[in-house]
């Protein structure tokens, strides 16, 4: 059974600082290239970040960039959402998404789709 568990997320006062976790079992970790999404109330569910299988490649929004950062470790088959200087509008539930690939080179950084999906945590960024 594949399980992609957020977690980390809570109510934090604009300016400040959360990290968000994604805990996935049941595949093979190392094989699959990891992302965050959110979605906001009313909103489609947009693009946050993407990270290569190794870990070696990372792709952030625009609109995050430089603000939040996407790491993963292969060892405790986990990735991570660093987020720094919050902005209300960063308001969602996010949620961690997987992707098989062959390859750690041969990747798409923002695939049309997934393989896999957690259910989300809740990130609110008080003004």
């Amino acid at each position: 059974q594949v399980q992609l568990v957020e977690s980390g997320g809570r109510l934090v006062q604009a300016g400040g600082s959360l990290r968000l976790s994604c805990a996935v079992s049941g595949i093979t970790f190392s094989t699959y290239a990891m992302y965050w999404l959110r979605q906001a109330p009313g909103k489609e569910r947009e693009f946050v970040a993407a990270i290569s299988r190794s870990g070696t490649n990372t792709y952030c929004a625009d609109s995050v960039k430089g603000r939040f950062t996407i790491s993963r470790d292969n060892a405790k088959t986990t990735v991570y959402l660093q987020m720094k200087s919050l902005k209300p509008e960063a308001t969602a539930v996010y949620y961690c998404a997987a992707k098989f690939f062959r390859s750690d080179n041969a990747w798409y950084s923002r695939p049309n789709e997934y393989d896999y999906w957690g259910q989300g945590t809740q990130v609110t960024v008080s003004s």
